[in-house]
């Protein structure tokens, strides 16, 4: 079974659920985004990483805003699931932008990335990398991926949601809705594109919007559908 979550941000009780307990040998968990536990190279990171990637099933995750990228582009680049990913630690991949790839017979778009709402502050304290927005070069290596596949894969996986999509969870919110070019790109993805279901996580939060959009945080949802694992 294929699973999915939300960002972890680097919080090793996360893989300490009742929830993660269920999976099985050979299962996989995509995380969208903000994955976290890549960023100062120490011994306790190294330590967390190969225990990771030890884990029964197989942990993938796409890269959000909240990453060191300096040192996720060190990995090396394998060949994975039919695409290019970055082998960190046993079952532990990262899933990299633009690629298609396959779990279980059934296949899976990824683009991580996104702008991060405080970018201002970040910018203010010189800790921005500019490598937290997709390249012009992987939007258009994605897109001719899709145009390849005829515009057809089973799931979408990203950390930012189209821009209906977010403009809807943002109605309420009294805070103005801060749409991107990469908001932009996945909402004309989302009319070009057939798929079951995309997932995103940039939100943080966990919510069902549809059959064919589900915001993905804390809980962990089987691609196949139904409800989350508790």
């Amino acid at each position: 079974m294929v699973y999915v979550t939300g960002d972890t941000h680097g919080d090793l009780e996360r893989f300490n659920g009742s929830a993660l307990k269920k999976l099985k040998k050979g299962d996989t968990l995509l995380i969208c985004g903000d994955f976290g536990f890549i960023w100062d190279g120490g011994k306790r990171e190294e330590k967390i990483l190969k225990k990771l990637g030890r884990k029964k099933y197989n942990i993938c995750f796409i890269d959000g805003t909240h990453e060191n990228f300096e040192l996720l582009n060190e990995y090396e680049v394998v060949d994975y699931c039919g695409g290019k990913a970055r082998q960190i630690s046993g079952r532990l991949h990262h899933l990299m932008r633009g690629q298609i790839y396959t779990f279980e017979d059934e296949s899976y778009f990824t683009m991580g990335g996104g702008e991060n709402p405080d970018i201002d502050l970040r910018l203010e304290k010189k800790v921005w990398s500019t490598l937290e927005i997709p390249l012009r070069q992987e939007l258009e290596f994605g897109a001719e991926n899709i145009k390849k596949a005829d515009g057809k894969v089973d799931y979408i996986i990203t950390h930012e949601p189209p821009q209906k999509v977010k403009d809807f969870l943002q109605l309420k919110s009294k805070e103005p809705t801060r749409v991107t070019g990469l908001n932009t790109y996945f909402e004309e993805l989302s009319n070009f594109c057939q798929f079951k279901c995309w997932f995103f996580g940039s939100m943080h939060m966990d919510k069902i919007i549809s059959k064919s959009y589900i915001a993905a945080f804390q809980k962990i949802y089987p691609v196949t559908g139904g409800k989350p694992l508790e």
